[in-house]
């Protein structure tokens, strides 16, 4: 049987989360159920392009407080902090996050999950790395072995996060960008497009360019 799921934001980051779900649902018979979206202020655009995909507009967050406890939700944000401050919008209460895995992402041995983790076609997770609430690894990025990426991490396309890593909450590590191995990266951290990061990563700050400064 189906769980109902819901999908927190309209934007392109829930719109290819959608995608992910299409892609469970097709390759392991369908075990979620797609109600629609919520969004507290969705674009006229991104409503257009929710329409062509089939998919309902439910209206805003607090639609999903008034569902019941066997929805599930998945947040679609892009932006780590946002995405951040939506959970606790919703609040811890509310556990039934659900962590979503395509098809075509590679997860190795004696990795730990938390609630909400969602990686998208191509992510390579390898061995004994631990993935907290609701983070995203993108299409075609890599988290090396032994890594701990704390709540609400962000790994966009193509980066590689090496071995022996350590990001902090809400960290967000750009497009092709790499950070070598058993380097930290600070909460609240900005690892900029295309950076490598040969040191560690203070919080709050934006490291751009080769090395990463």
């Amino acid at each position: 049987m189906s769980e109902p799921l819901v999908i927190v934001g309209c934007g392109g980051h829930g719109r290819e989360v959608y995608g992910v779900v299409h892609a469970i649902n097709e390759a392991y018979g369908e075990p979620w159920k797609v109600l629609g979206f919520v969004d507290d202020a969705p674009s006229d655009v991104n409503l257009g392009r929710l329409s062509l995909l089939g998919a309902p507009f439910l209206g805003a967050l607090a639609e999903l407080a008034g569902m019941g406890d066997e929805v599930r939700y998945v947040i679609g944000i892009g932006d780590p902090r946002v995405r951040a401050k939506v959970a606790a919008k919703i609040g811890r209460a509310r556990t039934a996050a659900a962590p979503l895995i395509h098809p075509d992402a590679s997860v190795g041995l004696g990795n730990e999950f938390g609630n909400g983790v969602v990686l998208l076609a191509g992510a390579r997770v390898t061995t004994n790395v631990t993935l907290g609430r609701h983070v995203h690894v993108n299409q075609n990025a890599t988290v090396g072995h032994d890594s701990v990426l704390d709540d609400f991490v962000q790994v966009n396309p193509l980066a590689a996060v090496s071995g022996d890593c350590r990001l902090g909450e809400r960290a967000l590590v750009g497009t092709t960008a790499a950070i070598l191995q058993g380097l930290s990266v600070g909460a609240g951290a900005t690892v900029g497009a295309g950076a490598c990061v040969v040191r560690p990563v203070p919080s709050d700050t934006i490291v751009k360019g080769v090395p990463a400064r």
